[in-house]
């Protein structure tokens, strides 16, 4: 939930594993907020078709995760990295949507930490998933990134006249296992949007889907209906999540909701298995299951247009 500066010397050179990553590119051409294939990017085109990058989404990298739906979660990180590295004009910003850890372990943020500060950024801004805070409290998560929230999670900032929004939904889960806001970030969210012109860009992030994709497994946000009516008189939203490893979307008036693939492993479709999990595929199929969403969101006129690619299309 926290921003956190990197110094460039910091950064080893990384070397490509076995299978891709993930990630999706944001750039602002034109004052319009347009998310683009982060393998494009790699190859050299953004500058030239969609304008100055301004922010790269990971999510859900589970680092310490060693089972055999990935034994190298690790690896897939660097990969991304990789390209993320290749661009000709890098990124400003770099948001993870949470699961940064699989355990929440110290030596597991060290790992990540020592990862993610290969990304050519100057800022790295984060929410927690329900992995990152396994002891209840997330000690070892808020040490490293609760600073810029003052310890409570959700908190906003503002880059090149778009509006961020972290909310934090894995601290207190609604019963039947839906992610939750509750009612003091609520009020905060509302307080932090009034004074915004409706014409600002928005862009909100949190770990689990802010609605309902399935709710048997727990893949929606409970009390995320109030915190999107706040959001409804702005012309241009894109809500964004990670949680459940795979590509869904809606558009939905003026809000667009994306879903991230994960760094790590796949998981199965909403309702097709005994549950939600690491989903174990032939090791040529992973670069399929980890890939990068193009999402195009404009002003002038509204509208949106989301299309999903691997790495390997």
């Amino acid at each position: 939930m926290s921003s956190h500066s990197f110094d460039p010397s910091r950064r080893g050179a990384l070397k490509c594993l076995a299978f891709g990553g993930a990630g999706t590119l944001f750039v602002l051409a034109g004052g319009v907020l347009t998310p683009m294939q982060l393998a494009l990017a790699a190859d050299g085109k953004p500058a030239a078709t969609a304008g100055v990058p301004l922010f790269l989404q990971i999510s859900d990298t589970h680092i310490g995760f060693n089972k055999e739906a990935n034994p190298d979660v690790a690896g897939t990180l660097k990969q991304t990295i990789e390209f993320v590295n290749a661009m000709p004009v890098k990124p400003a910003l770099a948001i993870h949507t949470g699961d940064i850890t699989h355990l929440s372990k110290a030596a597991e943020f060290d790992l990540a930490a020592q990862l993610l500060s290969g990304l050519p950024v100057t800022e790295l801004h984060t929410v927690p998933g329900e992995h990152d805070v396994t002891d209840g409290p997330g000690t070892e998560y808020f040490s490293r990134f609760g600073q810029a929230s003052d310890n409570k999670g959700y908190y906003s900032f503002d880059h090149d006249g778009v509006h961020f929004v972290g909310l934090v939904n894995v601290m207190h889960f609604k019963p039947n296992g839906l992610g939750s806001l509750g009612d003091e970030q609520l009020k905060w969210l509302e307080n932090d949007l009034k004074a915004r012109s409706s014409s600002t860009p928005i862009v909100v992030f949190a770990h689990m889907p802010m609605w309902t994709i399935y709710e048997p497994w727990g893949w929606g946000t409970g009390d995320a209906g109030e915190a999107m009516s706040y959001l409804k008189r702005f012309g241009s939203v894109t809500v964004l999540n990670g949680h459940i490893h795979q590509i869904v979307s809606k558009v939905e008036g003026n809000i667009t909701f994306h879903t991230a693939r994960s760094t790590a492993y796949p998981q199965p479709a909403a309702g097709q298995g005994p549950g939600p999990g690491p989903m174990t595929v032939a090791s040529a199929q992973l670069p399929k299951m980890l890939g990068v969403t193009s999402v195009t969101i404009a002003r002038h006129p509204l509208g949106a247009t989301l299309a999903d690619a691997t790495l390997v299309s």
